[in-house]
């Protein structure tokens, strides 16, 4: 998932390959444990999704495999980027149908990802509206944007009241409904990467003092109350969650991680979800990876559902994490992003293409989104 380029291993293509064995996720019968991750593609307008997003899932699509959509903002306030879609209004329900029902017109699982992005979020795209919500009224301090160059400035947000916290969680129970409604076979709640839930949970963010602040079970009240809230309108086997308790993305750090990812992991099983999604303590922050000596294993241990990770893998740490039970599947990002037939590839042990970073956030809707090539095109 990271790097370049990957090539042929040392393992046989004829050696059985954990990746690629038969799992079951509740109700659904998966062929392989090879996960499309949650990728930002910016390929809306107007946060509807467009129909050229068909083609794109379309294509990551194999029967009995599992995707889950980009991160899907769940009311007006959620995010800041018109290129990013929304499941709160019903232009955008009947928008997603036919991108759904090309997933399942394969026989792929479809799992739709839904966030609010809280103080993430970019000056360009808030004029003359209220500040963006969270837990606190800190900002972000500005950041060099992925290009290296240009600077990202971000708002002063605003600190969120008790009695506004449920209505944001009666948001994500609605876009939950719109999900189901859209066709989707579930939902995962967005909890990682310093976006509204995370920030809440990681205590050099949250700075509250009333009953969403403060001790580690008040700092998670809010992301579990959201959970419930979506369990009781869909079922908890139609619900994951995404989790970085290790990351530092958006500024948003926590003094005790494992505490925070075993706390979160145990209290889980009381709403009996259907999977928790974690993200490696090796991906400290989007786009980065380094050596940790920190591991998710005790959350693995205390979680009894299915236990997706991701960060970073590649075929063979991927097949690893399955045969040393690890993990149940393996979320793949841009390794899938640029090879729509990853698992196809994991299989034969083929090469694997290049992606092109100055092409993940385009608008385009063919350049670096559907122009990849299949394994047949290249041979």
């Amino acid at each position: 998932m990271e790097g370049k380029v990957q090539g042929k291993s040392d393992v046989s293509a004829e050696t059985p390959i954990p990746l690629l064995t038969p799992y079951k996720l509740g109700k659904f019968q998966l062929s392989h444990r090879v996960v499309l991750a949650p990728l930002a593609r910016q390929r809306s307008w107007n946060h509807v999704p467009q129909p050229h997003a068909i083609l794109y899932y379309s294509q990551r699509t194999t029967k009995g495999g599992l995707l889950i959509t980009e991160a899907t903002g769940v009311s007006d306030t959620a995010q800041e980027c018109p290129n990013e879609p929304g499941i709160w209004t019903k232009e955008q329900v009947e928008a997603w149908t036919p991108i759904v029902d090309a997933v399942h017109a394969k026989g792929g699982i479809f799992f739709c990802q839904i966030w609010h992005e809280g103080r993430v979020t970019n000056t360009d795209f808030w004029p003359n509206v209220l500040a963006p919500i969270s837990c606190t009224d800190k900002p972000l301090t500005p950041q060099i944007q992925s290009n290296g160059i240009n600077l990202t400035q971000f708002p002063t947000p605003r600190r969120l009241k008790t009695d506004e916290i449920p209505q944001v969680i009666n948001d994500f129970r609605l876009a939950a409904r719109n999900a189901i409604e859209a066709g989707f076979d579930g939902v995962e709640i967005h909890g990682a990467y310093g976006f509204l839930l995370d920030q809440f949970m990681k205590d050099e963010v949250n700075d509250r003092t009333d009953k969403y602040g403060g001790l580690l079970e008040n700092r998670c009240r809010f992301p579990l109350e959201a959970i419930e809230a979506v369990v009781n309108e869909i079922g908890a086997d139609k619900v994951g969650i995404r989790l970085s308790p290790y990351s530092s993305s958006a500024e948003a750090r926590d003094s005790n991680p494992k505490a925070l990812g075993l706390y979160m992991a145990e209290s889980l099983n009381k709403y009996r979800l259907l999977y928790c999604h974690m993200c490696e303590p090796k991906r400290e922050t989007v786009g980065e990876k380094c050596d940790c000596p920190h591991s998710l294993l005790p959350m693995r241990k205390a979680f009894n559902g299915t236990f997706i990770v991701a960060g970073g893998y590649g075929r063979e740490d991927g097949n690893r994490a399955v045969a040393e039970d690890r993990a149940d599947l393996i979320a793949y990002g841009r390794w899938f992003l640029a090879n729509p037939d990853l698992p196809k590839r994991f299989a034969l042990n083929a090469p694997l293409n290049k992606y092109n970073e100055e092409t993940f956030y385009t608008p385009d809707p063919v350049l670096g989104y559907t122009d990849y090539p299949f394994l047949e095109d290249i041979e």
